[in-house]
């Protein structure tokens, strides 16, 4: 069970577990699903009277991964479901990877049952990347994007727009477009004009 705030990269360490896995064994049946498709196609099965075939392919799998599963809240049928499928998994000795926003005693309206199990096995909370961390993220990413910014640029970026990693990115994308369209270096205080409304949220 990974928990964090959005952005953080808990989805992008669900699919390299699942590259992993099927590197380690290409005959590996996996399943990644977010919980919104896990809950359609639940509500789909029970529509179109598949229930068996739903079940006999969630509960097959060697490692069942699933994302947001906070949007199980409130959920009693998709719940009722997915605790006899996680139940199934995991007296199997099958895998089962969780992420969510935060932790699962924190998630409302999940049925306790739900949270004990979930607390079971390896728990861990996704934090927000250090300082040098971002740096390192914002110069991979300009070297990808292929623009070269000053240090202190860098540092500010780093500094500034610190929660999420994909709103670092996202102001390293309006920098790289500014600057083509300018077609000169820019300065900190561009910068500072130009992400002016992302430093104020």
């Amino acid at each position: 069970f990974v928990f964090g705030e959005t952005g953080l990269g808990k989805t992008h360490l669900m699919h390299a577990v699942a590259h992993q896995m099927l590197a380690n064994n290409p005959k590996a049946r996996i399943a990644y699903v977010s919980t919104e498709k896990f809950t359609n196609e639940f509500i789909y099965a029970i529509r179109e009277n598949k229930l068996a075939k739903f079940r006999k392919y969630y509960r097959n799998v060697d490692a069942l991964l699933v994302d947001d599963i906070h949007f199980l809240a409130g959920k009693e049928s998709t719940q009722e479901e997915f605790f006899h499928t996680f139940n199934d998994l995991f007296e199997s000795g099958r895998q089962i990877f969780l992420a969510s926003d935060r932790p699962a005693n924190e998630i409302e309206r999940l049925e306790n049952r739900l949270v004990s199990r979930f607390q079971w096995g390896l728990v861990t909370d996704v934090q927000a990347p250090d300082f040098e961390t971002r740096v390192a993220i914002l110069k991979n990413k300009a070297a990808a994007m292929k623009i070269e910014l000053d240090d202190d640029i860098m540092d500010f970026l780093a500094e500034r727009v610190c929660r999420n990693v994909r709103r670092m990115e996202g102001a390293l994308t309006r920098i790289a477009g500014y600057n083509r369209l300018i077609d000169r270096k820019l300065d900190l205080d561009a910068v500072e004009r130009l992400l002016s409304d992302l430093l104020h949220e």
